[in-house]
Order: structure tokens, then C-alpha cells, then sequence
């Protein structure tokens, strides 16, 4: 579902993504983990077609981003923390204007809706204007439109950014339920508990580098750590270590 190869982003002299391979396949929440600034938003940005990459390719849903970005662009829901919404609109006015941008006619639209809803409980915000939503609110709508198509790609980067716990928890269940052969869901945040609860495999990315790639257990294994977030400080301890206490 997506095949990245020796992929590449400079600017000028400074390197934001240097050289990342690797593989996702359909059916899984695939994790892609590091600090703020580490390439992640990058590589999320080359895989939606918002950027060009220096080097290398990348594949999605057998499409290739460069080459074939309109069919790319049908085949990817994007969602990340600072996305807004038209503060007149109600939800679900939202909701269906997206939905008949992608052909889906209004019966088809509004089952759909009714699906999202159940999903993500969307509730009032379906008829209250966006102007008036909670930042909660406002990031499940965000959530709806890039998946009213119900696309076979989603990209959540920093999805759970300011979320409250309700908001979260509603997140996380939605992202464990994207988990169906065909489909692949990519989770990018820098909370490793997050990617410890909902990701099948995680790729470690730190200064525009991957570091590792697998399973959490394998990875937890491969450190000798307990938790995630140990492992990663193992995994780059040589580069940017946390001061012991």
C-alpha cells in the first residue's frame, strides 16, 4: 500500500528528510514516530503530493506520488492538527459540500454521514456552526471530511494535538477501527503511548533519518526497554540523549 525508496527533501544546504525507505502494507495502523521537526510532517507532506520530494519515490495505493498525484489525491484522507473549517458552515454542510466534491450523490452522502456519526459520534456538531465548536469539536468534523470518500489511505499527523481525554479517546477508537484488509491508516505523532495503543508496526524517524522499523514488542525486545518512549531515547541516545536524574 505504500513503498517509499531512498526518498529525499533539502532545502538549500539543510537536509529535512534524508534518504527514508520502507514498506506499509493494506490493513495495518502504521506508526510514524519522533520529535517535533524530526522529517515525519515531511515525508507525510511528499506522500500526499503538498510537496515534491528531491530524491527518491514513493508509491501509494500503487500510485505514484510524483507521477500520478491526481490519483493519489482520490485515494488519501489528510488530516493534522492546525486544519480549520468555514466558521458559517454547520457540520454536516461541511460534510456534504466534501463528500460532492468527491461524486457522492446526496442519498449516498448522507448515509455516509450517518456512518461517521456513529463512528465518531459527531452529535450536535452535525448542526451547529463551526464557528462555535471546541477544539474537540472541531477535529472530529476535520476527521468526517477526510473520510467521507472513505478513502483507502488516511494520514492523521498530529491528530490528537490538543485534544481533550473525551475527544482522544473517541480518536484512538476511530483509528483502531480503520484496521480492514485493503485500507491502511498512517499515525504520525511524538506521544509514544498513543502509537503503543493503536499501531501495528512504527518507523522511528530522528533528524530526517529512520532509525528502526517493526513490531513494538520487537522493537521493546531489540532495547530492552519497557515502553516505547524508553526506546526511542535508547534508539537515538547517541545523538540527542535526555540528561539522566
Amino acid at each position: 500500500m505504500l513503498d517509499i525508496e531512498n526518498l529525499g527533501k533539502t532545502y538549500g544546504r539543510h537536509v529535512a528528510l534524508g534518504g527514508v525507505s520502507l514498506r506499509a502494507e493494506g490493513g495495518e495502523v502504521f506508526g510514524l514516530l519522533g520529535p517535533n521537526g524530526a522529517g515525519k510532517t515531511t515525508l507525510l507532506r511528499i506522500i500526499a503530493t503538498l510537496l515534491q520530494p528531491t530524491s527518491g519515490s514513493a508509491r501509494l495505493a500503487g500510485h505514484d506520488v510524483v507521477r500520478e498525484s491526481e490519483a493519489v489525491r482520490r485515494a488519501v484522507g489528510v488530516v493534522n492538527g492546525g486544519m480549520g473549517l468555514p466558521a458559517r458552515l454547520t457540520g454536516r454542510e461541511v460534510l456534504r459540500s466534501f463528500a460532492s466534491l468527491y461524486g457522492l450523490m446526496p442519498a449516498q452522502a448522507n448515509a455516509r454521514i450517518a456512518e461517521l456519526d456513529a463512528a465518531l459520534d459527531l452529535g450536535r456538531t452535525l448542526d451547529t456552526r463551526a464557528g462555535e465548536y471546541s477544539t474537540g469539536m472541531k477535529q472530529k468534523v476535520v476527521i468526517a471530511r477526510a473520510v467521507i470518500h472513505d478513502p483507502q489511505v488516511l494520514i492523521l499527523d498530529e491528530a490528537a494535538s490538543g485534544l481533550d481525554i473525551f475527544a482522544r479517546r473517541t480518536l484512538m477508537d476511530f483509528v483502531a477501527a480503520t484496521r480492514r484488509p485493503g485500507r491502511l491508516t498512517l499515525y504520525s505523532t511524538h506521544v509514544m503511548s498513543e502509537a503503543e495503543e493503536v499501531c501495528d508496526r512504527v518507523a522511528i524517524i530522528h533528524k530526517g533519518a529512520l532509525v528502526t522499523v517493526g513490531r513494538i514488542p520487537d522493537i521493546l525486545a531489540q532495547t530492552n526497554e519497557r515502553n516505547l518512549e524508553r526506546a526511542f531515547f535508547a534508539l537515538v541516545r547517541g545523538e540527542e540523549a535526555p540528561h539522566a536524574v
